[in-house]
């Protein structure tokens, strides 16, 4: 499973990550990308969530 945070977003006052996350489905075997955007410290929890 490959997995990489991109970018690091500001606005205003708050810094924000945008992570992004390939899945494999249970079903089909393919991937997928799920994309989140967030506080720097919550990209590990991200990351590690099934």
């Amino acid at each position: 499973m490959a997995k990489k945070s991109v970018a690091s977003l500001q606005t205003k006052s708050n810094r924000l990550t945008k992570a992004i996350k390939m899945v494999k489905s249970p079903k089909t075997g393919a991937y997928t990308f799920v994309e989140a955007i967030m506080a720097p410290d919550a990209v590990n929890d991200f990351m590690k969530k099934k």
